[in-house]
């Protein structure tokens, strides 16, 4: 029957022919309800973590002096180099460990120039203004001082919060959103993950469940989590 066309036409139907006779194989993916609702963590650690582990750990030399983080001093503590005050930032006042009560986006209380890197990790899509939020970190850094931040291309929406999920970005997006600010040539933006390691972590399948050629493959059609250093230019 297919003989009466085209050889490159005939491929067509054929590939067209084995994807409808060969159903891709889910297993345990084919279900309407995830694995875990909650990243993750109750099987293991979330898979984006991975990555901003990987990328907080390539950086680790700019996390020094006098660093700001958000909520505790994780990562911090984690990989700190020369650090002599971690200094922490919630906009809730029920965080008893916050040392500073602030809107990322407005936070004029932070006087300038005061902190040589801010750690600022999956905050920014809870952040209306982010244009705003940019700008403060980079207002409340020292010259030369290091903006470290991630923010996530997918996840799924923290509707159990008590505050709102705004935003998923993309490399280009955060291009735009930080090099008017910081300078271009003074910010760097990278994106991580792949296809597998986006569905792992949507349907809360644990970093441990994975392979490391599995994590360590990044295909930037599809990024998971992208990360961001700025620096600080001299007056």
């Amino acid at each position: 029957m297919l003989s009466r066309f085209e050889p490159s036409t005939r491929r067509r139907i054929r590939q067209r022919l084995n994807r409808t006779l060969q159903p891709a194989w889910l297993g345990t993916l084919r279900r309407t309800q995830p694995l875990s609702r909650n990243w993750g963590y109750d099987r293991g650690t979330p898979v984006d973590r991975y990555y901003i582990e990987q990328f907080l750990q390539r950086r680790r030399d700019d996390i020094r002096g006098r660093v700001l983080e958000v909520k505790d001093a994780t990562y911090t503590s984690r990989f700190g180099h020369d650090v002599n005050r971690c200094d922490l930032i919630d906009n809730q006042a029920s965080n008893r460990m916050a040392t500073i009560v602030a809107d990322l986006a407005n936070a004029e209380s932070i006087p300038g120039d005061t902190f040589d890197c801010c750690v600022i990790t999956q905050t920014l899509q809870y952040v209306w203004d982010v244009g705003a939020a940019a700008r403060e970190l980079h207002r409340i850094l020292r010259p030369g001082g290091v903006l470290l931040a991630t923010v996530p291309a997918i996840t799924h929406l923290d509707v159990r919060a008590n505050f709102p999920d705004y935003w998923r970005f993309t490399p280009d997006s955060c291009a735009r959103l930080f090099e008017p600010v910081f300078g271009r040539e003074r910010v760097l933006v990278e994106a991580y993950g792949n296809v597998l390691t986006s569905i792992a972590l949507l349907s809360g399948i644990a970093r441990e469940e994975l392979s490391q050629a599995e994590l360590d493959a990044c295909d930037r059609d599809f990024p998971l989590v992208v990360c961001i250093r700025a620096v600080k230019g001299a007056p």
